[in-house]
């Protein structure tokens, strides 16, 4: 990556009260919302995973006299877990350092930076592993047309009707895993289309303030909490030229904007209860740090700088595939209209 130039941090006076960076705001990500974190003390290892069906039926019997009880169990299976570890960082030169202004908090801009660039990372992550089709074992396409049901239709569309798509959903979530949803993951996208939509702000308008917010769409669609992924990335090249370097990167957001997840996640991770998803990090490596992101400020010598290192460690896991649904085209765009 680029560095700053001495000229960079020595500015003239005129301009020392103006600076522009992009740094997003941690509430955009949601890696780390999402799924339970599972501290783990070893890179790998294996986790229990329980059948279904042996815990939805029942084997019990009439006893008569002097006879025993059935006998009854379940069966197990196990899964693996590997968490990588992943790093960055960005070296302050002694020279560079001297000949800073004051304004140029060096470390902390620094750290801010790495930072960031690992919360892209574990984002871009979250949403290749779970935020797309072909991970859950259902994946259902919103429709311009529906043939006479609004349930069906896309949520951009003022005939459609997202309240009753939720209610039926939670009806055949649960008749297939005996649980009900509990989270709502949106991409930007979906959240627009029902804040404006007639029928949600028909049946809100006589709340205390008569807007749409994601608690009250908590409410009205069952579930416990919903996220929004408003976090982006720029896809580029690397240009030594700024200017030019910007007008080339494309700017997008990480989870697709049009798409949703419906799916059931315990607060906590538990070995007698499913869950989507889990994320394991290990905190072994990361000396008992269960966030899963390190970071470090030390002395490098050999190149005269200090070094600001962020590490992070994650293994990302669907659990239980049939506790997701996938929706796709949720809304759709200027072209579709």
């Amino acid at each position: 990556m680029p560095s700053p130039t001495q000229h960079d941090l020595h500015i003239n006076q005129p301009l020392t009260n103006v600076s522009v960076a992009y740094i997003q705001s941690a509430k955009n990500f949601i890696a780390d919302k999402v799924f339970p974190k599972v501290p783990v003390a070893k890179q790998s290892d294996l986790y229990w995973k329980y059948s279904k069906s042996d815990w939805r039926r029942t084997d019990v019997q009439r006893r008569a006299p002097s006879t025993e009880t059935p006998g009854t169990g379940w069966n197990v299976g196990t899964d693996s877990y590997f968490a990588h570890v992943y790093g960055v960082h960005k070296d302050i030169d002694d020279q560079l350092r001297a000949n800073a202004d004051s304004l140029f908090k060096m470390d902390s801009d620094a750290t801010a930076f790495v930072t960031n660039q690992l919360l892209i990372k574990r984002d871009l992550d979250w949403a290749a592993s779970f935020f797309r089709p072909g991970v859950w074992q259902t994946d259902q396409q919103l429709k311009k047309t529906a043939g006479g049901n609004p349930e069906g239709l896309r949520w951009d569309l003022a005939t459609s009707d997202p309240v009753g798509f939720f209610a039926t959903a939670t009806v055949q979530f649960i008749q297939q895993t005996g649980f009900k949803p509990n989270t709502l993951v949106m991409g930007a996208n979906c959240l627009k289309a029902l804040k404006n939509h007639p029928a949600i702000i028909d049946r809100i308008k006589y709340t205390q303030r008569g807007i749409v917010t994601e608690e009250l769409l908590s409410t009205l669609f069952g579930v416990e909490k919903i996220l929004v992924s408003y976090a982006t990335y720029s896809d580029g090249v690397d240009i030594p030229d700024m200017a030019l370097q910007d007008a080339a990167a494309v700017n997008k957001f990480i989870a697709n904007p049009n798409n949703a997840l419906l799916c059931y996640t315990p607060s906590s991770p538990s070995l007698m209860s499913p869950a989507a998803g889990y994320t394991f990090t290990w905190n072994g490596y990361l000396g008992g740090n269960a966030q899963g992101i390190r970071m470090a400020r030390f002395r490098m010598d050999s190149i005269r700088s200090d070094r600001i290192e962020g590490e992070m460690t994650y293994s990302m896991q669907v659990v239980s595939r049939d506790c997701g649904l996938f929706l796709t085209d949720v809304v759709g765009t200027a072209a579709d209209v």
